[in-house]
Formats: structure tokens, C-alpha cells, sequence
């Protein structure tokens, strides 16, 4: 039986396991990212494992999320990143060189290479036919150390895309597609392939679009063959010689199959508040317009911009509207600007903002009170934008910029003849703003400031485990519901203490106080709970509030590791009717908990007593037998040290 494009890269790579979906196995990491977001934390866990340098193939560490510096804690924590990347062997991307993964598919991403990385975006990189992969910080850390990277055995899904995609649709049409075909929870469990004919027309850009919102789908990663457009863009970027061919076998196996004809795609839109609620473009028209933000990883390529500038040439952005545009790097950047695509979008009104994550992640360019917010990201979660009350539209960059001039939402088709844009035969190649590690790491000293605390201790699992009910919530509570990340929030990225203090107070203020007062207990929760970002802090908050498990319908994938490898259980319903028993601040007690955390390695279900209205149920802890050594260690950083 032949292999698929990520079963060879596994296969190249496994280090232990069987590659049958659903088993565990571990795989070797070539490169890593991080992102300031995260990467304060991955950086201190590094730390914290007593390893001297990287062992990877290259690491780099970028600062895109938060570049506005307000007070001391960005520009100190900046220099934190800098200082000790510098001593262990990483590479430094600069405030301003770019988003982690338009930079990283541009300069530094190998087909059939793994990535790992901690922002859950990371699979951006399967558009050169990479293995790549969003996880938490720790794993990352462990990753960079030389240590294995486990992740569950995937099932596979192949989408054919047959023909051309018509004027004016575009790539994110197709990933809005299969978002509406799939939903945010279909992709579980899973790694999305493309193939068919209609690949020979997409570029790399448009693939790592495709592969960027894979995210969203709830999926390990998506991946693009590595084939002679992949070829075509590493040349242009001066990179050919780490191209390789990468291709699924005739007779490669796949669980489940999607067709879909790029010809008759529209334009689409996802309304508010989740990626998958996706209608066309003409359903919506003539909703009156407040803002558009044109970039975030998703949509900021040199081949995105060049069509908005060319859309918006000799136009007026509309006096109702907010125009922001965030080119996705500085080679971006420079080459609008050397092109005079950058002087049309200007003489058109928009405002150029720099080259980061932005708007996208609540970090600047709020919407005004209930606005219409049209966004080329790839989230819309609810309060995501920092203004609860707008409601933001996830569109195509031509979507965006044609309304940005219209005043309202607009099937560009009635607009006129699309931009035609070419790949460039060569991109402008200046790597100026990475700084390469020391030569001598003794010669580093890493610098930390006042705002940097300690991680919250881990401890070895209890023989009871007890605690209350403390909160009760939906489904698809998403990690920005757990941990927010808005502009006043993220500075404190490497301050748990106080980051705990807004744990989930999207969805009840009083969430922190109750579980200090309680000292600790249990999150309740729908399905899918913890999807979107790989945050770990969304792990770290609750621990540091004395969390003791979470007990839900089912997990999203990163959010369920990022619990065990900070020792926090993460219980499923074994009936999902008991989701609707259970009370507010009703006393839960497991027994024997460190016995029952071993007997559920062979399927055995954990049972939990609700103490106050006298019944027991049954729960699902699915674990391999590494895993129940970190829970019973109390997280992945115990269970390294006592290993090692």
C-alpha cells in the first residue's frame, strides 16, 4: 500500500510508534518557531530543561504579535527573546522582518522538512510541502532540546481540486470551502492534502493561504505536494537547492475524500463568530462597511498586496471606511515600495501599519462600537478584535479592498475587470533584520526584566483529586475565551500571575476570584473546548488558579496536550448527558486518582463522584503511557527532569 505525502515525511522521521491513526508516535524536528506571544514562555521552559544550544536543524525566533510598546514589558520581554536565543543557538528575527510564517515560507522553510512551531498557524509551511505543525510552548522547548515531538497518528484526508478558479475567486474561497464542507471541528484528528489539477494554477501563496486556515478545521496540519510551482517560488527567493520533489504514491490510501471544482466557487464570506460560518458574498451584499484590514498571516504575501494596490489604483477608500493594510514582511514591504504599489494604496487613503500580526489578534485597529469589521484573518471569534461588539467578516483581499471603496459589502464581480498579477521571477533577498546566534554563548548575558515571573510550580498528581465546580461553559470555547490576548493583556505574556487574574472572564468576570477562593477545582465543558490559538498560557492560567482537570464534551488537539504537559487532567464525558447534571460549584472527587490515571492507558474510564447531589460518572482519559507519566509527574517538565 503506497504512502501519502505526510506518512513519507513521518516515516522519515519516526522515531518510535506505528503509523496507524490513532497510535501514538514521536518524530524528529528539523526546524522550530516561535513568536513572541508564546515564545517568552518556550523560551524560560527551555531554559528550565538545563540544555546548553539547540540541536535542531534551525530555529528561529520571531517578534511579529506585539510590537506596540506602550510601557517597558514589550520592548523588555523583546529583549529577553533577543539575549537568549542569541546564547542558545537560535536565529532572531528583528521587530518588523515579517510575520513568523510569511518570513518562514519565504527564507527558511525546506519541503519535506518538520517544523514545529508555537503558534497554530504553523501549518502555513505545508504550502512548500513541509510537515508542519502548531504545538505549545513546551513542546517546542522539548523540540529544540533534541527531544522527540508526540503527536496521536493522523487519519488522512485528500481534497481534489479540479480546474481554475474563476475572475475574482480566489484562494481563500477554496479554504472557506472547505471550512463550510468540513466545519472548525472536522478537521480533528486529521491532516488535509490537496491534489489534482487545479494545484498546477495556485501559487505558493495562494497554497500557504489554503494551508495557513487549515487551523482552523481543528487539523494536525495541511500539505501541498512539492512540485514545480513550489520549485519556481524557492528560485525566485534564491533557495532552489533545498527544493525536493514530493509526491503521494498512485496507490496512497486516504480516510476520507472531498472534490471540489475551482470553477464554480464564488466569492465567499465567514460571518460571525466562527470561521465556518461561511455564505457567498451575494448573500450579504450591501451590508454597510466600517473597516477593513487587508494582511495577518493569512493574506499578506507580495501576491495579495500587489492585487489590493492594483484594485485600489486610482480609487478613494470611502469616507465611512478605515482602510489598514499590514504587509506580511519586509521583503514585502520593500518590494510594494520599490514597485509603486505601496504609493497607490497611500494615494488611495489606506494606512500602511507595520509588518506584524496586528489587527488580527486585537493588537491595535479596534473597530469602532457595533462595526462592521471586513478582515483578511483567519479568525472572527467572538471579541477577538478587542471590541466585543463588532461583528468581523472573514474575506478574500479583493473582497476587502473593493468594499473598503464601496462602502459596503460588494460582489466584486460588479466592480469590473480583476487585477492580473504574475509571480515575481525573483524576490528581493535581504536577510539585514535576523540576527544569527553568538559565536561564543559564553560571552551572553540574557537580559530579563522586572515583568518576567516564574511559571507556576507543577506537582505530582494527588491520590485524590477534589475540588468544585467552578465554571460551566459551551461549546467551542476557543483559548482567546480561556486566556485572553488583546493589546493591555499580551505585555503580561511572561506574567502568569497576573494573566491569571482575566482566566476566562469572557465568559464570567467572576471566574478568577471564585477559583482562588475555592482554591482550585474544575472547568466544565462543551465540545471542542480550547480550539484556535496554540497559546499555552491558556494552560498556564488555570494551573496557576489552582485547576485540577477539565472535564468536557471533547478537546481541541493542542489545547488537550498543552493540559497534560502542565499536569491539569483532561476528562471527556463518557455519556454527554452528564454535561448537563452537573451544578455550579457541586464537589467533585476523584478517587485513587493516581490508579485510575494508569488503568486508563489500556481504555479504563476514570470515574468521578459528584459529592454534592450523590452520583457517579464515568469519564474518558485518552493517554498514552508517556502521558500518564506526565500526569502523574505533574507535566511535561517534571516527567523531562526525571527522565533525563
Amino acid at each position: 500500500m503506497g504512502l501519502t505525502i505526510s506518512q513519507k515525511i513521518i516515516k522519515e522521521h519516526l522515531l518510535s510508534g506505528e503509523m496507524k491513526a490513532g497510535e501514538e508516535v514521536s518524530i524528529r524536528i528539523d526546524q522550530t518557531l516561535t513568536q513572541d506571544s508564546t515564545g517568552t514562555m518556550a523560551y524560560l521552559q527551555f531554559e528550565a530543561l538545563g540544555i546548553d544550544q539547540v540541536k535542531t536543524k534551525l530555529s528561529v525566533a520571531y517578534i511579529d504579535h506585539n510590537m506596540l510598546q506602550s510601557g517597558f514589558e514589550n520592548a523588555d520581554d523583546h529583549k529577553y527573546i533577543q539575549t537568549v536565543t542569541n546564547k542558545h543557538g537560535i536565529r532572531f528575527s528583528r521587530p518588523g522582518n515579517g510575520v513568523c510564517h510569511q518570513v518562514h515560507i519565504e527564507r527558511f522553510g525546506v519541503p519535506g522538512q518538520t517544523l514545529l512551531g508555537s503558534d497554530s498557524h504553523t501549518p502555513t509551511c505545508g504550502g512548500i510541502g513541509m510537515l508542519a505543525i502548531g504545538a505549545g510552548g513546551l513542546d517546542v522547548a522539548v523540540a529544540m532540546g533534541g527531544g522527540p515531538y508526540y503527536i496521536t497518528m493522523p487519519k488522512m484526508v485528500r481534497v481534489t481540486l479540479k480546474n481554475k478558479l474563476a475572475p475574482w475567486t480566489t484562494a481563500k474561497d477554496i479554504i472557506l470551502e472547505v471550512l463550510r464542507i468540513m466545519s472548525v471541528k472536522g478537521g480533528v484528528g486529521k491532516i488535509v492534502e490537496y491534489a489534482g489539477d487545479g494545484l498546477a494554477s495556485l501559487t505558493v501563496p495562494e497554497r500557504a493561504t489554503i494551508t495557513n486556515m487549515g487551523a482552523e478545521l481543528g487539523a494536525t496540519t495541511s500539505v501541498f505536494p512539492s512540485d514545480e510551482v513550489t520549485k519556481a517560488f524557492l528560485k525566485a527567493q534564491g533557495r532552489e537547492e533545498v527544493w525536493t520533489e514530493l509526491k503521494p504514491d498512485a496507490d496512497a490510501v486516504y480516510d476520507e475524500e472531498i472534490e471540489i471544482d475551482l470553477s464554480k466557487l464564488v466569492p465567499l464570506v465567514a460571518k460571525p463568530h466562527m470561521p465556518d460560518q461561511v455564505v457567498t458574498v451575494k448573500e450579504i451584499e450591501g451590508l454597510k462597511v466600517d473597516q477593513c484590514c487587508i494582511g495577518s498571516c493569512t493574506n499578506s504575501s507580495l501576491f495579495d498586496m500587489l492585487k489590493v494596490a492594483a484594485i485600489l489604483k486610482g480609487h478613494t477608500v470611502h469616507p465611512d471606511v478605515s482602510l489598514v493594510i499590514a504587509p506580511g514582511s519586509k521583503q514585502v514591504f520593500n518590494m510594494l515600495a520599490e514597485t509603486g504599489a505601496l504609493a497607490d494604496m497611500i494615494e488611495a487613503g489606506a494606512r500602511i501599519i507595520e509588518c506584524g500580526c496586528g489587527p488580527c489578534i486585537g493588537m491595535g485597529q479596534s473597530p469602532k462600537t457595533n462595526a462592521v469589521s471586513l478582515r483578511t484573518n483567519n479568525r472572527n471569534f467572538y471579541g477577538r478584535s478587542g471590541t466585543k461588539s463588532a461583528s468581523i467578516y472573514l474575506v478574500s483581499p479583493e473582497v476587502a479592498a473593493v468594499a473598503a471603496i464601496t462602502g459596503v459589502v460588494t460582489n466584486p464581480a460588479d466592480f469590473g475587470e480583476p487585477p492580473v498579477v504574475s509571480m515575481p521571477d525573483s524576490f528581493k533577498v535581504n536577510d539585514n533584520m535576523v540576527i544569527l546566534p553568538a559565536a561564543d554563548p559564553s560571552d551572553v548575558e540574557v537580559v530579563r526584566g522586572p515583568n518576567i515571573k516564574p511559571f507556576p510550580a507543577h506537582h505530582e498528581l494527588a491520590d485524590n483529586v477534589e475540588g468544585k465546580t467552578l465554571i460551566k461553559v459551551e461549546d467551542n470555547i476557543t483559548t482567546d475565551h480561556i486566556m485572553p490576548s488583546n493589546a493591555k493583556l499580551l505585555p503580561y505574556r511572561s506574567n502568569i500571575p497576573y494573566l491569571a487574574d482575566y482566566c476566562l472572564t469572557p465568559c464570567d468576570e467572576q471566574f478568577p476570584a471564585r477559583a482562588k477562593e475555592n482554591n482550585g477545582g474544575f472547568i466544565i465543558g462543551g465540545a471542542n473546548y480550547g480550539q484556535g490559538s496554540s497559546r499555552e498560557h491558556a494552560a498556564l492560567a488555570p494551573l496557576q488558579l489552582g485547576i485540577k482537570g477539565v472535564i468536557a464534551i471533547s478537546f481541541a488537539r493542542i489545547h488537550q496536550a498543552n493540559l497534560i504537559n502542565n499536569g491539569i487532567l483532561p476528562l471527556t464525558f463518557a455519556d454527554a448527558s452528564d454535561y448537563e447534571k452537573i451544578g455550579m460549584l457541586d464537589d467533585l472527587v476523584i478517587e485513587n486518582a493516581r490508579e485510575q490515571v494508569k488503568a486508563a492507558v489500556d481504555g479504563k474510564p476514570v470515574t468521578v463522584k459528584n459529592a454534592t447531589q450523590g452520583y457517579t460518572f464515568e469519564t474518558n482519559l485518552v493517554i498514552s503511557d508517556r502521558q500518564a507519566g506526565m500526569l502523574l509527574a505533574g507535566g511535561l517538565l517534571n516527567y523531562t527532569r526525571e527522565n533525563n
